[in-house]
């Protein structure tokens, strides 16, 4: 599977790494909460001020005692063995708004007493500051985040009703502690009184630094006319990148090309004609199209562009999709669109053209970056993240250097098999529409593979199992059933107990909740925290540390009758991916809250042990153990896994190189780049750069950075290469493995210890980097990355 669009889950890690460009994370959770807020809502809600009738205080609090969310004290009065986690079947839609808005009116009044004490005193020491504001932070996003988590998982109309209505407030709460002053200068004050910071762990130490870190990132250090300046370009800057985003939607929605002949619809499949044919009836007006006799209506939507690109034999349609999609909301998409009004929104410098928004908008960005204090933007964005510019420069170009040779292999064979076919523009040349189609004919000819073949070697429980043993031999743990012990939302959800080995203490606990269910559940898998480890709250009674407990969410096929739930590979990699999550939140062994288990890793780290753990899956000893067919236990036979492996790597050298594009252009326009020169400039930078990393020239319309919402419009400004980073990280680190041999089981379990005791137990306690080196005994290398995309020569054996 490539990973070019890497599965982003909506967890809290990557909500809150996601939302730094945003809105910059403060108070760990809080800023979180509200930013996941926002991601999370069925619609974007506009933030405002609630107004509501208050209720009798006396009234509320009898009423709160009895509300499973309100009463709820986070992890802090486990009974017995069990832990204390949320009443999940107990709650109900009713039970939202009071516990919500109690837990807002809670968080104002304590935010004030917290700051007028700052104000009177200064606090000199961890527990008087950082120990209150972690303390503060759980009133709100713990119950929110049980909130938004029925919403996911037992979504209603009367749970989104109370959501909604709850959102604007705790949004507001959340930015109103997030930015502080007396909060941010009291942390200040800390890191210069020389005593007090003498007496902090250096988890202490970093969990403050962040936190002045993202508040100054977020403007709160500025005064008088630069913070009014600060706050005006935050707010234009908000504006022109949903004006970006609603030019490429438009763009989008106003192509639309029809066929009616069937035989311009050659080679396409069933589901894309299917698809074509509905949208001929529903955009179209042709009630009475069919997928067999058409009419089929093709748009720019990623499916339907895929589709053609890919499988379309009409040489013309290919090319037309192709150019209009690189033309979107450009001055070079007129000719596409067929009404006056249109025409002239997408004509040079008319309201659908980007490319004065992406002139203003980096202009934006360079002004608050000196507003800050940093020379580029490009430097703001490295604040945050482990790698620095040129760590980041020199590891896109090493990539660069190794992927175009075997990107112009890749072209070569490509044409040669064209030619072999009979193609006639193989003759004249082949050009950028016909690449992705002859690729995929010839990837169909070398592998035969497809992923429905696999299913029936897949079956959800064998997978799971062999998960937790995997785990067991690498990091010393056992995962228990403990089904029973607290209240889930579901019948199906799981409860496990995870076990320190050597120990036989708890150190974890986490959900599973494997299978769909489309009427309440929203798609995709994703991992998500209940609480984190953490001393300050720990419980009253005697524990002096909070357990960690997770969220593991999957969308697997139901078992029917007596047939088990079977999954894709693509499905089974997902969910080793969610896992490698779960386990660094599970097994931190540092129990300073805001710097515990995924908290404060930096954005290109996180995905460091999921996308670890996807190594696994590939790894034969792993398959053989996972892959049984479900009706004769026959494991995975060699000729399907052999199929499996080589496919991986099918035209991985094009990919990365595509890739390395997007991030090095990304870089050189936020770290170099002067704007001020107009539009046209932007444009010339990029084909610049295209010079080291396209093969063939792009067409004189090529408007991609025109669509690039990516990097104008998301969080991904200066930080593209993140996704090329962390996957270099999660490769050197199964690199270790490698090398200790992956058949000698003692040397790969004492290899799994080294890589538990650093990257799963350190948390954002320590420098990503230096988590890393600690466990690689040197800092990051590129090369396993390479080798195991095929990117360069494997030694024989």
């Amino acid at each position: 599977g490539s990973h070019s669009s890497p599965r982003v889950r909506i967890g809290h890690a990557r909500i809150m790494s996601l939302s730094a460009v945003v809105q910059p994370v403060r108070i760990v959770s809080l800023r979180a909460t509200a930013v996941a807020a926002l991601r999370r809502g069925s619609k974007p809600t506009r933030v405002r001020a609630a107004t509501r009738p208050t209720v009798p205080i006396a009234m509320a609090s009898s009423t709160l005692a009895e509300n499973p969310l309100a009463s709820w004290s986070f992890g802090r009065k486990p009974s017995g063995d069990a832990p204390d986690l949320p009443k999940w079947s107990s709650i109900t839609p009713d039970h939202v708004k009071p516990a919500i808005m109690a837990a807002v009116d809670k968080v104002n009044a304590e935010i004030d007493a917290i700051e007028t004490a700052f104000t009177e005193s200064t606090p000199s020491s961890w527990s008087d500051l950082m120990d209150p504001l972690e303390r503060l932070s759980e009133e709100l996003s713990r119950p929110w985040g049980v909130v938004s988590h029925l919403k996911g998982v037992r979504d209603s109309e009367a749970l989104r009703a109370a959501y909604d209505e709850c959102q604007p407030a705790v949004v507001t709460a959340s930015l109103r502690v997030g930015q502080s002053r007396p909060v941010y200068d009291a942390l200040v004050a800390l890191t210069k009184n020389e005593d007090a910071w003498g007496t902090l762990t250096d988890a202490q130490k970093r969990a403050v630094e962040c936190e002045v870190r993202d508040a100054q990132l977020s403007g709160v250090a500025l005064d008088g006319a630069q913070k009014d300046r600060y706050n005006e370009i935050a707010k234009e800057l908000s504006e022109l990148s949903t004006k970006f985003s609603n030019n490429v939607l438009d763009a989008t929605k106003a192509f639309a090309h029809t066929c009616v002949d069937k035989s311009e619809v050659d080679g396409l499949p069933d589901s894309a004609l299917e698809q074509a044919a509905q949208t001929a009836k529903t955009k179209g007006g042709h009630e009475n199209a069919t997928s067999a006799d058409g009419p089929w209506m093709f748009t720019l939507d990623a499916p339907s562009y895929m589709a053609v690109r890919s499988h379309a034999k009409n040489r013309a349609l290919r090319e037309k999709v192709y150019r209009a999609y690189l033309a979107r909301a450009s001055e070079h998409f007129a000719p596409f669109v067929d009404d006056a009004d249109a025409k002239a929104k997408f004509s040079k410098n008319g309201a659908g053209d980007n490319a004065p928004l992406i002139e203003r908008i980096l202009a934006l960005r360079e002004e608050k970056a000196s507003l800050l204090g940093y020379d580029t933007f490009a430097e703001v964005s490295m604040a945050k993240k482990m790698a620095t510019l040129d760590r980041a420069e020199s590891l896109l170009e090493d990539i660069r250097a190794k992927a175009r040779p075997a990107a112009e292999r890749e072209l070569e064979e490509i044409r040669a098999f064209a030619a072999e076919q009979g193609a006639a523009e193989a003759t004249s040349g082949l050009m950028q529409w016909d690449v992705g189609f002859w690729s995929e004919r010839l990837r169909e000819a070398k592998y035969e593979l497809k992923e429905e073949d696999l299913r029936p070697y897949f079956q959800l429980p064998a997978v799971i199992d062999g998960m937790f043993e995997l785990a067991g031999e690498l990091f010393g743990i056992k995962v228990e059933a403990a089904d029973g012990d607290v209240e889930v939302w579901h019948p199906d959800v799981r409860f496990f107990r995870v076990i320190d080995a050597a120990t036989n203490q708890p150190r974890a606990y986490f959900y599973l909740d494997p299978y769909t269910r489309p009427s309440e559940k929203r798609g995709g898998a994703w991992m998500d925290d209940v609480v984190g480890r953490s001393s300050a709250m720990a419980p009253t009674d005697s524990g002096a540390v909070r357990l960690p407990c997770a969220h593991m969410v999957c969308n697997g096929t139901p078992p029917v009758g007596d047939k088990p739930s079977l999954m894709t590979h693509n499905e089974v990699t997902t969910l080793f991916h969610e896992f490698g999550h779960a386990l660094q939140h599970m097994l931190t062994t540092e129990s300073c809250g805001p710097v515990a288990g995924i908290n404060q890793v930096d954005w290109d780290a996180v995905e460091l042990p999921s996308q670890f753990m996807e190594n696994w899956c590939y790894d034969k000893k792993v398959l053989r153990k996972i892959g049984k067919h479900f009706e004769t236990s026959e494991p995975l036979p060699d000729d399907l896994y052999e199929k499996l492996v080589a496919s991986k790597n099918f035209g991985s050298g094009t990919r990365y190189l595509r890739q390395c594009h997007f991030a090095m252009t990304d870089l050189e326009l936020h770290a170099r780049y002067k704007p001020g020169a107009g539009a046209d400039a932007v444009f010339a930078t990029e084909r610049k750069i295209a010079e080291k990393t396209m093969i063939m020239p792009s067409i004189d319309e090529d408007r991609f950075l025109c669509g690039f919402g990516h990097i104008f419009a998301g969080g991904y400004s200066a930080g593209y290469y993140s996704y090329l980073w962390a996957e270099v990280l999660s490769a050197d680190a199964f690199g270790a493995f490698e090398e200790a041999g992956l058949d000698d089981d003692a040397k790969v379990a004492e290899t799994g210890k080294r890589f538990a005791d650093t990257v799963l137990a350190l948390g954002g306690g320590i420098a990503p980097l230096d988590v890393f080196t600690r466990f690689r005994g040197r800092e990051p290398a590129v090369d396993a990355l390479l080798r195991h995309n095929g990117l360069v020569p494997v030694a024989a054996a």
